[in-house]
């Protein structure tokens, strides 16, 4: 585990701590237990990434990302309602948005108004370690979390997997390595990230995806992450069976992310 990782984990720890502090597990859980309203309903994240890979285009799960730790400020002009809306208007399958404050400069207001913006299924972005995240996850209105298999065991794991599924939302599990896949094939989710970005040098290579994808069952979804930066990356990808994506940076570095998405996705 990185230097980086460990110091995230350990701020989202005590992120937890002051939550928990502020309201009650029972608290947030009784809400969101009782949140009736239908346009916060659950949209269906592998449902939307299934649909547009049957029809025979790339499932993109386009990222409203303004920093990254390694990179710094990607976009200064940072408008999630906006690109939200340019991802969908050019044929992204769903969202993903950072939510973490401290180091990728995210907000949970940022998910709430690119939801809003759009009707497409939205993941949030951040690093999990406790319950308490997955019910925050579903009262900002997401539809989807992220579980990184490098910041957690697996009993807390599945725990965590099962409340969010309790919950109707989706749950992609990120891999790096084939330690982290053999843990990863033990959930019951189909949606499978393999990150290209190593964690310890932080640089990336679309080698990690095509290297793991022997081992990985027909049954579950392989969404390739980090990396993808080029026309001829998604060609490798979808020549080897690989038809989701979660890609960022080449998006926020653009001026119209969507028309980048519709670009780079042919």
């Amino acid at each position: 585990m990185s230097d980086i990782l460990n110091k995230i984990l350990e701020v989202k720890a005590d992120e937890v701590a002051a939550a928990r502090k502020y309201r009650s597990l029972a608290s947030l859980r009784s809400d969101v237990e009782a949140d009736t309203d239908a346009q916060r309903k659950p949209r269906g994240f592998e449902a939307s990434l299934r649909k547009h890979i049957a029809a025979g285009k790339a499932g993109v799960i386009a990222e409203v990302k303004k920093a990254s730790p390694s990179k710094g400020v990607l976009r200064a002009d940072f408008r999630p309602a906006n690109i939200a809306e340019s991802y969908a208007r050019h044929g992204a399958a769903c969202l993903s948005v950072l939510t973490d404050v401290q180091f990728f400069q995210g907000s949970v207001d940022y998910l709430k108004q690119a939801r809003a913006a759009c009707d497409i299924p939205v993941l949030r972005k951040d690093f999990l370690v406790d319950i308490y995240q997955v019910y925050e996850a579903r009262a900002m209105g997401a539809d989807a979390i992220l579980l990184i298999v490098a910041a957690l065991d697996h009993g807390l794991m599945a725990e965590m997997e099962a409340c969010a599924l309790e919950l109707g939302m989706d749950v992609l599990v990120e891999v790096h390595d084939g330690d982290e896949l053999t843990a990863a094939l033990k959930l019951r989710t189909p949606l499978m990230g393999i990150n290209n970005r190593n964690l310890r040098t932080f640089e990336t290579s679309l080698q990690t995806t095509i290297g793991l994808l022997p081992r990985i069952p027909d049954d579950r979804l392989v969404v390739t992450e980090s990396g993808i930066m080029v026309p001829d990356d998604v060609k490798l990808m979808r020549d080897a069976n690989v038809h989701a994506f979660l890609v960022g940076e080449a998006f926020m570095r653009q001026p119209e992310p969507g028309v980048e998405l519709q670009r780079l996705f042919g």
